[in-house]
């Protein structure tokens, strides 16, 4: 841990914050992005390292962070995409058998600002009350935070998914099936499990239909994603190309980008859904799952045609999941994958097994 260094928080409405910098230091002073907050209790690593967090800077409502340290297994992604984090109160030294390092270092490694100290719990109360808008933190007067709030775009109509998807096509997993995975922001976990189904080529966001079909792939993955959908480039296009063709499942903003293509509408929430211990109920069999979210934008109800609304946020009723009546395709809003979270939802994965077999190429 390096000396304190005083900072400020400062949100676009004028709320203000005191605290003292980790991590990396700001450039020019200042770190501003999307401030939304996650409520997991573990499992933060993760959560920095989701590329679905681009352009957004991570409130953690629990307050102690850092405690058992960072190692390499357990990033989701080779860098991080936030713009920074903020926690109540950061763990001195790190404790857990796994631990290849602490999370200050991590955070100075990959170049993201924090700020420490700040009444988290104040903070939430105060988006779930006025929403999740830009802020600002560093060691810049409160004035020039504020400035800098106020001309971040935050993240409706912006295209944050060119800035995390992959460049170029790989491989990955040697599962029987063949599947072809868009990476919109896709967590290595995400691939762990479908590799244990497939052997994943995980393709560019941008890639072509044709291109896609032209591997004949036994399915095809839509993965989670920051930002808003109908800024996540040329797959809504696209999509409608490969619905029918071949069996597709779709996770988060997969989930999204599928209802658009269907003919859906998706629309900004207030704060979104970011956390570990949300309860969805499937209503074909009323059981509850408590699931694993993050998502600052949800897909219409009652928006896309043709389709049978699954899933449900038992918290606000928000839609969580769709399969289509007469094609192959089916979505959950929600990360069955976890990573962190409960393994609730994980059987998912089996379903796009068993959906991919009984369209396959031999069926």
């Amino acid at each position: 841990m390096s000396e304190l260094r005083e900072y400020q928080l400062v949100l676009a409405d004028g709320e203000v914050f005191e605290g003292e910098g980790i991590g990396a230091d700001p450039v020019d002073g200042i770190a501003s992005g999307e401030v939304v907050f996650n409520t997991v209790l573990s499992g933060y690593q993760e959560v920095i390292t989701d590329p679905s967090y681009a352009g957004q800077i991570i409130t953690f409502t629990y307050p102690h962070i850092g405690n058992y340290g960072v190692n390499a297994t357990d990033d989701e992604a080779t860098r991080p995409h936030c713009r920074g984090v903020i926690i109540r109160d950061l763990a001195r030294r790190h404790s857990n058998w796994r631990a290849e390092g602490h999370l200050d270092s991590f955070l100075r490694r990959h170049g993201i600002a924090g700020i420490a100290g700040i009444d988290t719990r104040r903070l939430t109360r105060h988006i779930r009350d006025s929403g999740a808008m830009p802020g600002a933190f560093g060691t810049a007067d409160a004035a020039a935070l504020r400035a800098a709030a106020e001309a971040d775009p935050g993240t409706a109509g912006i295209d944050l998914v060119s800035t995390v998807t992959t460049d170029a096509p790989y491989t990955v997993g040697s599962g029987p099936r063949k599947v072809v995975a868009y990476d919109l922001g896709v967590k290595a976990t995400m691939l762990r499990h479908l590799g244990e189904l497939a052997t994943v080529t995980v393709v560019p966001a941008n890639t072509p239909a044709a291109d896609v079909l032209a591997m004949n792939p036994d399915g095809v993955f839509l993965s989670n994603g920051p930002g808003d959908p109908e800024e996540a480039g040329s797959i809504v296009t696209e999509l409608p190309k490969l619905i029918g063709e071949v069996p597709i499942f779709g996770i988060c903003l997969g989930h999204q980008v599928l209802s658009l293509a269907l003919g859906g509408r998706t629309f900004k929430m207030k704060f979104g859904h970011h956390g570990g211990n949300v309860p969805v109920q499937d209503a074909r069999t009323g059981k509850v799952e408590i699931t694993s979210q993050n998502h600052n934008f949800a897909v219409e109800i009652g928006s896309v045609p043709n389709v049978t609304e699954t899933h449900t946020c038992l918290n606000d009723g928000a839609l969580e999941g769709l399969v289509h009546n007469d094609l192959p395709a089916f979505s959950v809003q929600y990360h069955p994958e976890a990573g962190p979270g409960p393994h609730d939802s994980r059987y998912l994965f089996d379903q796009f097994a068993e959906l991919m077999d009984s369209h396959g190429k031999a069926a």
